[in-house]
């Protein structure tokens, strides 16, 4: 209980630094004198960043231990967002975000191979959950120390701050997390297996009937979850006129519809399926955009950031869990492994080329963007469904 406490607590701080950059940025590249496209171009840095730790992050780990790697790359977080508070200029930014992506990737891909490895299934949705609820914290964060008169870089002071004490708290853990890993003798032995299905099993996962749209549709969520985080907040400030300070602040709406989601997904996928709990996500999601089209008073546009941020919600983890199902047990790891690169690509390309092509047209196309994104998920997903012959009710994962 110990280990997993600790763990929830890192997902949370891997959430405060996502969410911040979308919702400070109104006020950061006046600041700063760039124009608000730029926004893409150190989310591009973080996210090259988080992707190269992320492959390599295995030997590092071999290397150092899990403990060692999580209080490391939490460290480097936490300089990297001091580094941002203190930022003179835009190119100093991205300098920091180098350190901030290659922390950020290697304590996620640490924390979920420990998970995988000594805990029971059931703990990745809800990790995913407390992701968001630290996604939640950075815009309100950030928010209330705005209208207390304090500017965006105290909002990233502070959550370097909150980072720097887990980093002592992981200082004092060191010891337990090395006694731990070593009590489990089946560790070696599942890494090698993990390892061995990874190196016979990366082309087979290609070549499964369908495959192709099933990564597709990851790169479609993770850029639509992406878009909506990095430009919501710019979003209400262009097209609703809403003063930045206070959308820094209703952006957190999103991430309360989204944390919501994967909490109440992990009760509903007791009663129904994977593929029900996607469809139930794309329905919500078309109707949050739906509602954010339509000429209304602002408290509905409010509204359908949690609309939006409940759909989006159990749609990533079930499509991970259906991952056995869809290309067999035996090549899961390796299909696994390509789904999330393709989401990080995603995540990568499309947000920060989507924010230049926003400040070039206008910030009214963002929805009809969003729309297309999930038409495509629902099409890539029919596809896939029809390839795999998978059923109304998939096996489950074992607990």
């Amino acid at each position: 209980m110990f280990f997993i406490f600790l763990i929830y607590l890192s997902f949370i701080s891997l959430g405060l630094p996502d969410s911040i950059l979308g919702s400070a940025w109104p006020l950061m590249n006046t600041d700063l004198g760039v124009p608000i496209g730029h926004a893409g171009i150190a989310s591009i840095i973080i996210s090259i960043g988080t992707i190269v730790s992320s492959l390599f992050s295995y030997r590092l780990i071999r290397v150092l231990g899990t403990g060692r790697i999580v209080m490391v790359s939490i460290s480097m977080t936490a300089i990297a967002l001091l580094g941002f508070a203190f930022s003179p200029s835009f190119i100093w930014l991205l300098f920091c975000a180098i350190p901030l992506g290659l922390g950020a990737g290697a304590v996620d891909a640490a924390l979920n191979r420990f998970v995988a490895a000594h805990y029971e299934a059931k703990h990745m949705n809800w990790l995913h959950a407390f992701w968001g609820v630290g996604a939640l914290l950075g815009p309100v964060i950030l928010s209330v120390l705005v209208v207390w008169g304090n500017s965006w870089r105290s909002g990233y002071f502070t959550i370097s701050l909150l980072q720097f004490a887990l980093v002592l708290l992981l200082l004092f853990s060191l010891s337990k997390w090395k006694k731990y890993e070593e009590a489990d003798s089946n560790t070696i032995q599942y890494t090698k297996e993990i390892n061995s299905e990874s190196r016979t099993g990366l082309m087979h996962a290609f070549k499964k009937k369908g495959s192709a749209f099933g990564m597709v549709s990851f790169f479609l969520i993770a850029s639509t979850e992406a878009s909506m985080m990095l430009w919501g907040s710019s979003y209400l400030v262009k097209i609703e006129d809403i003063p930045p300070e206070n959308a820094a602040g209703y952006i957190s709406l999103y991430f309360i519809g989204m944390t919501a989601g994967r909490m109440l997904s992990g009760f509903l996928s007791i009663r129904i399926s994977n593929e029900a709990l996607i469809q139930l996500g794309c329905s919500l999601t078309v109707s949050g955009l739906l509602i954010m089209l339509l000429p209304l008073p602002i408290i509905f546009t409010l509204l359908s950031f949690v609309i939006i941020g409940a759909g989006l919600g159990p749609i990533y983890p079930s499509m991970l869990h259906q991952t056995p199902v869809y290309f067999g047990k035996h090549n899961s790891q390796a299909a696994m492994g390509i789904q999330m690169a393709f989401a990080y690509t995603g995540a990568t390309l499309v947000a920060p080329l989507l924010g230049q092509l926003l400040a070039t047209i206008s910030f009214l196309i963002f929805p009809y963007f969003l729309l297309a994104c999930v038409a495509g998920i629902v099409f890539c997903r029919l596809i896939l469904l029809r390839s795999s012959k998978v059923g109304a009710a998939p096996r489950r994962l074992s607990k």
